[in-house]
């Protein structure tokens, strides 16, 4: 009995699956959440190797006034996307917020990363990854220019996030002399809810059992009047949890619902 000769030669196939496994996981326009979190389609990724300030973060300018950087960070990114495509290479569950996935994103005809822009812009820090690329040179010329964030004063995202009040401030314009002054503004009692961002977050050491960092209140929860100062505001119940804040359990079904 004769062997039929397989349609296309072995080595045909490896090639194929070569090609098939470098591919990049997604390529769609995207839809910006965060200064270093974008959407593609169902999956949100989260700018790997690159943080930038949350959306409800403030910092200081190089006059000493205060400024919504993390608003800055995300309308930056939104206008340096604009309509074109993005491709994304998903390196994996983020480490951080459990409920995006890091990836190394790159627009359409652009020879560097996102990831990679929005540090030598200065408009994030560059930390650890799970990817090889390293962008902390990025991050010293965009510090030693005097770029984005570095004209100023601020405090890492990742302290801002802790509510750690004590970290070290970064940027051109922080003073030792005036440093309560400016930690005052950094990270201030009751922060100004951004845009249409209300949801209420409270750091809380009760929430610690259940793995995470601090609890959410929607509208209309019954614990949303009396949580009158909150350590972080949201935009969504996705960035909430993404964060590491759990919903607070006196919501009703009905808010258990929303997003």
């Amino acid at each position: 009995m004769r062997l039929r000769r397989p349609l296309f030669p072995i080595w045909s196939f490896f090639v194929l699956v070569i090609v098939l496994s470098t591919a990049p996981a997604l390529a769609a326009t995207a839809v910006v959440r965060t200064g270093d979190t974008i959407q593609l389609g169902e999956v949100a990724f989260r700018l790997d190797g690159a943080d930038a300030p949350e959306l409800d973060q403030t910092c200081i300018d190089d006059h000493a006034d205060p400024w919504t950087c993390g608003i800055e960070a995300r309308d930056q990114l939104t206008g340096l996307i604009g309509s074109r495509t993005v491709h994304c290479d998903d390196l994996g569950p983020d480490k951080t917020f459990r409920k995006r996935r890091a990836g190394l994103c790159t627009i359409d005809g652009d020879s560097l990363s996102l990831n990679q822009q929005l540090v030598r812009q200065g408009l994030a820090l560059s930390v650890e990854g799970l990817g090889k690329t390293q962008f902390a040179e990025d991050a010293k010329a965009a510090r030693d220019a005097k770029r984005g964030l570095w004209k100023g004063c601020f405090a890492a995202p990742q302290e801002f996030r802790a509510g750690k009040k004590d970290g070290a401030l970064l940027g051109a314009a922080c003073r030792a002399d005036r440093s309560a002054e400016i930690r005052a503004v950094l990270f201030p009692d009751a922060p100004a809810m951004p845009g249409s961002c209300n949801i209420k977050g409270k750091l809380a050491a009760r929430a610690r059992f259940t793995g995470n960092v601090g609890i959410y209140h929607l509208q209309g929860c019954l614990s949303y009047a009396g949580t009158t100062r909150p350590d972080r505001w949201f935009c969504s119940e996705d960035d909430a949890q993404a964060a590491g804040f759990r919903r607070a359990f006196n919501c009703r079904a009905s808010d258990k619902q929303r997003k």
